[in-house]
């Protein structure tokens, strides 16, 4: 996203309204792939359109021979007509009707079997596009995301792909039928009479002009509707997404203004197309009735027979027909350009989700985790973690406490490779994770995150993640972590759908959910992100003794604010600012009375406050 300064004064001379358009625009800003050419992304669409050859080879035929059908057609007519008046028999105008019925009813006999296989051809070609975006935005990394707001991505596999596929739905290869039946009608008329044709074809030379100077305006318009495509999704979104925050503090009026100022420039961006669009169409039209009316001028100097004047006629209409269409398909092909622009301008993007690395620097395979001289940033003016060294033990049970934004969540981030290492190494087992497959390091891991996202589906289908869920299997993890009260309790039990995020849930549900979740995976290495922050002390007691038996048997790293929960871990790791301050048990800590001590007990009397808030008769029986 790009950053402008403003001069001072300039500043307070803008409008309030001037001002948020501006700082909505730099927000959803996107830097375009720039150095695309027309001909580029032709190439790049051709791998999708490669496995249709068979339906693109009918529809390619098929155009061929309607563009020659529609060469014949005014021949018969001069054939009837001129053959007519020299013979006197009416039976010559009746057969040459005939013959013009028959070729027009084959023309849109093959006309349709030319758009059914059009049509195919681009649904098939860009649901395949679509499924490779999908694919091409999984092996991205996570920093990637993070940049972008989700309704400009969903408008890449969306929009922008229909943009394309319109092509297709509009017949698209009818330009090639088009041009095909302009070189044919420029043979016929020439071949029929010389002098008109060239008085016919004085509008070829403004013509090429208009398309010249109405193409680069006319894809600037194209690229500016998809761009304002791209920050109204965007911005729906995140409008959707925090309704609930929004309507708490009353902000709707402000929210509609957001998306009004989006919408403003989308209608304005259709507004700057459309009028290109009716100046191409407006002159062509105008351009064929002055070619149109010069010939009926000139037949008033040349002599040609009846015949050859409706031939002449005609073919002048089916000159500037396809023109007409080329212009209509031409402005469907700016749009379709701009939207592959920013298609494969996202397929170019080069990071990838933890690429493998041929060598590495591998260590002991006793320790589960280890971390060398890890230094790490997400921007690089800000660092996060300073030359942090941790090492943990196979079964051993490791906690990170620490301040807000000390930097545990990043080293759990760090160990699933989810981000690149500033300096530093990283081992699981042993094992450098950069010379590890993704899903060979990710599999190692069960992860318990802070903010649990669950997927449309089942109970049953989320617990089991991204495998087919064995409800036995399913049932049984949940009476392992003593939960089936709380979540079979529902009419369907395991069969619950799961809506909008889980919204059905409520966030203790939504977290013990992900206790199953990790607990199904049955994964070496257990990683508890702030696991108990939505539960509350009743049902964190509930579920001390199924994470304990949870984690036996297993290596074990939790990052918790609730100090309770990790007092009896292995080894406790105190981090402040990204730096490793402390180290050691929870009564070698509470010894040496300093930052972890300091904690605890601030820990500790909110605890307690809290265990009088969820449960008051403690009070009455304490008195």
């Amino acid at each position: 996203m790009s950053t402008r300064l403003i001069p001072p004064q300039t500043k307070d001379a803008m409008s309030s309204d001037e001002r948020r358009a501006r700082n909505l625009r730099l927000y959803h800003e996107e830097q375009l792939e720039s150095g695309f050419s027309d001909q580029g992304l032709l190439v790049d669409v051709w791998p999708f359109l490669k496995p249709q050859k068979a339906w693109l080879s009918v529809a390619l035929g098929a155009v061929i021979a309607t563009a020659g059908l529609s060469l014949i057609r005014p021949l018969i007519m001069l054939w009837a007509i001129d053959e007519s008046i020299k013979t006197g028999d009416p039976a010559v105008m009746m057969r040459g009707g005939a013959a013009f019925a028959g070729v027009a009813i084959l023309e849109q006999l093959i006309g349709f079997v030319q758009i059914y296989a059009t049509q195919v051809v681009g649904v098939r070609a860009m649901a395949d596009l679509r499924l490779y975006i999908f694919k091409f935005l999984g092996s991205l990394p996570l920093a990637f995301f993070e940049r972008q707001p989700v309704g400009r991505i969903v408008t890449r596999v969306t929009n922008d792909v229909d943009a394309m596929q319109e092509l297709f739905s509009s017949g698209a290869l009818n330009a090639l039928g088009d041009l095909i039946s302009l070189v044919g009608v420029v043979i016929m008329m020439v071949s029929l009479d010389f002098k008109l044709s060239l008085i016919g074809f004085m509008a070829m030379p403004p013509i090429a002009i208009l398309v010249f100077v109405v193409r680069r305006r006319a894809r600037d318009a194209f690229r500016s509707i998809r761009g304002e495509t791209a920050r109204m999704n965007a911005n729906m979104n995140e409008q959707v997404s925090g309704v609930a925050l929004i309507q708490a503090y009353g902000r709707q009026r402000a929210m509609s203004g957001e998306f009004d100022l989006i919408n403003s420039s989308y209608r304005d961006a259709n507004i700057r197309s459309v009028k290109y669009d009716a100046i191409q169409d407006a002159a062509i039209d105008a351009l064929s009735s002055v070619s149109l009316a010069a010939i009926v001028i000139a037949l008033g100097y040349h002599a040609a027979s009846f015949g050859t004047v409706v031939a002449i006629t005609s073919y002048l209409r089916q000159f500037f027909d396809p023109i007409s269409m080329l212009a209509q398909r031409f402005t469907l092909l700016q749009a379709a350009l701009a939207g592959a622009e920013r298609v494969f301008g996202l397929l170019r993007v080069e990071q990838r989700d933890a690429p493998t690395q041929a060598a590495g620097s591998d260590g002991d395979s006793s320790w589960a985790m280890e971390l060398s001289h890890v230094n790490f940033a997400y921007k690089p003016e800000t660092p996060v973690l300073h030359d942090v060294s941790l090492s943990i033990a196979v079964g051993q049970r490791v906690a990170l406490v620490g301040p807000t934004g000390s930097g545990k969540s990043t080293i759990t981030a760090l160990l699933l490779r989810l981000y690149e290492l500033s300096a530093g190494t990283v081992r699981v087992f042993g094992q450098d994770v950069s010379t590890l497959e993704r899903d060979e390091l990710r599999r190692k891991f069960a992860v318990v995150p802070q903010d649990v996202f669950l997927f449309p589906g089942t109970l049953a289908d989320n617990i089991s993640a991204d495998e087919t869920p064995d409800l036995e299997r399913v049932r049984r993890v949940i009476e392992e972590l003593g939960v089936a009260d709380l979540l079979l309790n529902r009419p369907e039990g395991l069969l619950t759908q799961v809506r909008g995020g889980g919204s059905n849930f409520s966030a203790g549900e939504r977290q013990l959910i992900a206790f199953c979740r990790a607990l199904y995976r049955d994964a070496p290495i257990l990683v508890l992100d702030e696991a108990t922050a939505s539960v509350d002390s009743q049902t964190e007691a509930r579920l001390q003794a199924a994470l304990n038996k949870l984690m036996e048997g297993r290596t074990s790293l939790v990052v918790a604010h609730r100090l309770s929960t990790i007092v009896n871990s292995d080894t406790i790791v105190v981090l402040q600012q990204g730096r490793v301050v402390e180290q050691g048990t929870h009564d070698h800590l509470l010894k040496q009375n300093g930052l972890y001590s300091l904690l605890y007990r601030l820990a500790f009397a909110k605890e307690q406050t809290q265990v009088l808030l969820d449960d008051p008769s403690s009070t009455d029986a304490s008195a």
